[in-house]
């Protein structure tokens, strides 16, 4: 799959979209003093520009700067439809990939009005990649908020699949091309919340993280891994700063990923896969994101 044919039909999804949410059904606009009822569809993205691009706390871009960029089509029953994407490097590229391209669709249901369910479905897709790099994960999130704070847990399942095998026992194997376990495939489970305190009279929105992974440990058929390590913990803690429609965001992201917890995966789990460089460690994450 090529970027270019994905970005013609989301394209080709976002004009008729448009066209509704301007007229609908030929109905004559609003005069006087009468109020347009909402479109049924809704159009929203946003371009972000990031010191690294962190993926459950793991450098998909061997610890270099992410641009990165989405657009969501939301119904007005709570259907929405959207794709996201970013650069890669290193480990992060998936058998060559040099971008990620993530498609998604789910539903968004107000359960109260504090309280909202989300469910979806994320398929992971990586352009040019080699064969047997993309994979699907369904998920679900539940967010609450009162007054000032807003709080979210979700989880994230993605079924076996080979993408997300053990091929691979340790690096040393997969940098000599020895399969231990060719076709195997594996699942993955991710469980996270994250916690929202908006600072009073001022722009400033502190947030906080954590989450555990449970997969494979070992390396895919790509010579990377989902869940590096077979499980491991990662957090952040930060906060955003909001001017019009740009926030500044800066977080400490960290994960529980040690130099000599990751040994048998090196070289493939390092910065520029040459066996050095933690690239889990510890970071100040820094990101100016534009919404429209």
């Amino acid at each position: 799959m090529k970027f270019p044919h994905v970005a013609a039909a989301i394209t080709l999804l976002a004009v008729p979209a448009l066209a509704q949410a301007q007229s609908k059904s030929g109905e004559p606009a609003a005069t006087g003093g009468e109020t347009a009822p909402p479109p049924a569809l809704t159009v929203s993205g946003s371009a972000t520009i990031a010191s690294d691009y962190r993926f459950r706390g793991v450098s998909q871009t061997d610890q270099q700067m992410a641009v990165q960029g989405g657009i969501t089509i939301t119904h007005e029953s709570g259907f929405y439809i959207g794709t996201w994407a970013s650069n890669l490097s290193g480990w992060g590229t998936f058998g060559g990939a040099n971008m990620e391209l993530d498609l998604i669709g789910g539903y968004k249901a107000k359960l109260a009005d504090n309280a909202t369910l989300d469910v979806g479905l994320t398929w992971y897709v990586y352009p040019g990649g080699a064969d047997k790099t993309d994979f699907a994960e369904p998920y679900a999130k539940l967010t609450g908020t009162g007054g000032p704070a807003t709080l979210t847990a979700g989880v994230a399942y993605a079924p076996k699949q080979q993408a997300i095998g053990k091929w691979y026992n340790s690096g040393a194997d997969a940098a000599a091309g020895v399969y231990n376990n060719p076709g195997r495939k594996d699942d993955n489970l991710y469980l996270w919340g994250d916690g929202a305190l908006a600072i009073t009279g001022t722009p400033v929105t502190a947030k906080a993280h954590v989450g555990h992974s449970w997969g494979q440990d070992g390396l895919g058929p790509n010579a990377t891994a989902v869940s590096p390590t077979g499980s491991y913990w990662d957090w952040s803690l930060g906060a955003d700063t909001t001017w019009r429609n740009l926030t500044l965001g800066l977080a400490y992201v960290d994960t529980d990923i040690s130099n000599a917890r990751a040994a048998y995966l090196r070289p493939s789990f390092s910065k520029g896969q040459d066996g050095t460089g933690n690239i889990a460690g510890g970071t100040l994450l820094v990101s100016l994101t534009a919404a429209f």
